[in-house]
C-alpha cells in the first residue's frame, strides 16, 4: 500500500511547486509538510516519490523557457559544425552550462552515503535556511546589481553551478538561494541572477530525478500519487517561474530572507518539541 494518498499527493505537488524555484529550500517545506501530515519521512516509497515530481516543477521551467533553450541549443550545434559561431553568446553559453555542471554531478555521486545520512537530518535544514538567509541578505545587499543576463561570463557561470553544492549538502539552503546569492554577489542585476539560477539548475535537477526515478519505482510508489503529484508540480511551478521574475525585477530579496527565518525558527520549535522527527 502507497505511504501517500491522491490527497497528500496534490496537497506535496502544490509544496514542491511553489517552493522548488523560489530561494526557500523545497526540501525543507516538503519535510515539514510530509512530517505534518504523518507521512513516514524516511520511508523509501515517500524519498522516491518527493525526488520525481521535482521533474513535474524542471518540466514547466523547460516549458517555460522553451524558445531560450532552442536558441541555445540551436547555437551550440551550429557552433560545433561552424567554427565562426563558435564566438556566439549562446554558443559558449551552452558549455558554460554544461561545465558548471560537473562540480555537483561528482559531489552527488561521492558524497551520497553522507547527503542520505547524517546531512538529511531536519536539523540541519532550520539551521541552513537560517544561515542561508544571512548569506542572501548579504548578498543582495553587496552585490551592485549592474551587470545583465549579456554580460553574464564562464566565470560567473561556474561559481554559480558551484554553489549548487551548498544546497546539495546543506539541502535547507535552497538550491535557488544559493544560485541567486552568489550571482548577485557578482554583482549581476536580480533578474539575470534569476534567470541563471533557473538555467543551470535545469540540468542538475533533471539528472537528479531521473535517478531517482528508478529508485522510486524499486521502491514501489503507487504511480496515480506519484502522477497527479507530479502534475500538479508542473502547473504550480510554472506559475511560480513567472511570479519570480516579476517579483524581482522590482523587488529585493528581504521578504524571502524573512520567511526563511521564520521557517527555520518554525521547524526548531516543531523539532524541538516532538511534534517532527530529525
Amino acid at each position: 500500500m502507497s505511504a501517500i494518498s491522491v490527497g497528500q499527493a496534490v496537497i506535496l505537488g502544490v509544496v514542491e511547486g511553489v517552493t522548488e524555484f523560489l530561494p526557500v529550500s523545497s526540501t525543507g517545506h516538503l519535510k515539514i509538510t510530509e512530517g505534518l501530515m504523518g507521512i513516514p519521512v524516511g520511508d523509501d516509497s515517500v524519498v522516491g516519490f518527493t525526488a520525481v515530481i521535482q521533474v513535474g516543477a524542471i518540466a514547466a521551467v523547460l516549458v517555460y523557457f522553451f524558445k531560450d533553450i532552442v536558441r541555445i541549443v540551436r547555437a551550440w550545434v551550429r557552433g560545433l559544425a561552424d567554427k565562426e559561431e563558435r564566438y556566439h553568446h549562446d554558443y559558449q553559453f551552452a558549455w558554460w552550462v554544461i561545465f558548471a555542471t560537473l562540480p555537483i554531478v561528482v559531489v552527488g555521486l561521492a558524497a551520497k552515503p553522507l547527503i542520505e545520512g547524517p546531512l538529511a537530518s531536519l536539523w540541519v535544514v532550520a539551521g541552513s535556511l537560517i544561515v542561508g538567509s544571512g548569506v542572501m541578505w548579504a548578498a543582495d545587499q553587496m552585490g551592485r546589481h549592474k551587470r545583465g543576463e549579456d554580460d553574464t561570463g564562464f566565470k560567473d557561470a561556474m561559481l554559480v553551478g558551484c554553489s549548487q553544492i551548498l544546497a546539495l549538502l546543506f539541502p535547507g539552503f535552497s538550491r535557488s538561494g544559493a544560485t541567486m546569492s552568489t550571482a548577485l554577489m557578482l554583482d549581476l542585476d536580480r533578474v539575470a541572477a534569476t534567470r541563471l539560477s533557473f538555467f543551470l539548475g535545469i540540468p542538475a535537477l533533471t539528472g537528479a530525478g531521473l535517478y531517482e526515478l528508478k529508485d522510486a519505482v524499486g521502491a514501489g510508489v503507487d504511480p496515480v500519487p506519484l502522477l497527479v503529484g507530479t502534475a500538479v508540480s508542473f502547473v504550480v511551478a510554472y506559475a511560480s517561474i513567472a511570479w519570480l521574475l516579476k517579483f524581482v525585477a522590482r523587488h529585493s530579496f528581504n521578504a524571502f530572507v524573512i520567511y526563511r527565518i521564520v521557517i527555520g525558527l518554525l521547524l526548531f520549535g516543531l523539532l524541538g518539541t516532538g511534534v517532527l522527527s530529525a
